[in-house]
């Protein structure tokens, strides 16, 4: 893999990655690159290493983009506005990050060379119903449509629904809300989400890196658990009485996860822990596809949620038992009841 770039290198995945990478003999070089200084402070801090280059700059600016990646072989693009209340009450600044952002990444890996671009996606683009998923959506567009562009650089994508314990998922929220003393908030508690590590996301970005062609997008396979069923086992992991709060469906939330289609099922190439779904254009414009004829006579049903393998309420638990951050947190509230 030699040199790679992340951007939004400061994120959760940016962190799993470097932690992961940096004992990778074949990357020599890691560059996160990122507009937040005080994160990208503190990585330098805990890793201290001369593996990592950290790079202040925003995707939005093509000056500092081509900067950061010139000399580089692979990008890891996970920069994105991700938060759905964020988009829905400012959509432009979710299109300047998520859509033109995006492009100026691919642009400057076409023009330095770059040997392969893997993008960060969501199950949000798929049906999207909030201007994130639109805009999550739109970037894969742009990355299916290079094929069309004849790039010597690979274009190709994860996607993925909320990941375990990361910022934003629910997991966090759950035990700052137990160690608050407060109820644990959940929207519906029939509300199914795919439960995926920090690992499995580095082991899809690497499935990628590894087996990726132009345009192509791929999916872990993934149990999931009932909402209520993770709030009810981060009560007994903390001993907590503190009961839940059921709020209502949100704006722009689903009920289930959907990672995908029924049409890209169909076209989707089963991997073993994989899928990858193949992209249906061919290079050479065949607008045909769109007004003559039709791909598949018939499709599978859409992966979700709602239909992949569901764990009971204990094997939920026993998955969170088994994160390093449930394991961290708990460790710390049990010295704080301590010191109490």
């Amino acid at each position: 893999m030699s040199k790679l770039l992340i951007t939004g290198g400061t994120g959760s995945f940016g962190s799993a990655a470097l932690k992961h990478f940096i004992e990778d003999p074949t990357v020599t070089e890691i560059t996160v690159f990122s507009r937040d200084e005080k994160k990208q402070h503190d990585l330098r801090n805990h890793f201290r290493s001369e593996k990592i280059r950290f790079i202040i700059g925003d995707v939005r600016e093509r000056e500092s983009v081509t900067q950061a990646v010139h000399g580089v072989d692979v990008i890891f693009h996970a920069a994105a506005l991700k938060q759905v209340p964020t988009g829905e009450f400012f959509p432009m600044e979710m299109v300047r990050t998520n859509i033109f952002g995006t492009e100026n990444i691919f642009r400057a890996a076409e023009e330095q060379g770059v040997k392969k671009v893997v993008l960060l996606s969501t199950d949000k683009a798929v049906y999207p119903i909030n201007a994130m998923g639109m805009s999550k959506a739109m970037a894969e567009k742009l990355m299916a449509s290079r094929v069309n562009k004849k790039s010597n650089t690979v274009f190709c994508a994860v996607r993925y629904g909320n990941v375990m314990a990361s910022r934003g998922s629910v997991i966090p929220l759950f035990i700052e809300q137990i160690k608050a003393g407060r109820p644990l908030t959940i929207t519906n508690p029939n509300m199914t989400r795919f439960m995926l590590s920090l690992d499995d996301s580095i082991g899809l970005v690497k499935t990628a890196v590894s087996h990726g062609e132009h345009g192509d997008i791929f999916i872990r396979k993934s149990p999931a658990s009932v909402v209520q069923d993770v709030a009810k086992a981060a009560l007994n992991i903390f001993s907590s009485s503190a009961g839940v709060n059921v709020v209502g469906i949100r704006a722009g939330e689903k009920i289930h996860e959907v990672l995908m289609t029924g049409l890209e099922h169909a076209r989707a190439e089963d991997l073993g822990e994989y899928f990858r779904i193949r992209n249906s254009a061919d290079g050479n414009y065949d607008y045909s596809r769109f007004f003559d004829k039709g791909e598949f006579h018939s499709a599978p049903e859409d992966y979700t949620s709602e239909n992949t393998k569901r764990l009971s309420p204990k094997e939920t638990e026993d998955l969170l038992r088994s994160l390093d951050y449930v394991k961290q947190e708990l460790e710390t509230h049990k010295g704080g009841n301590h010191r109490k």
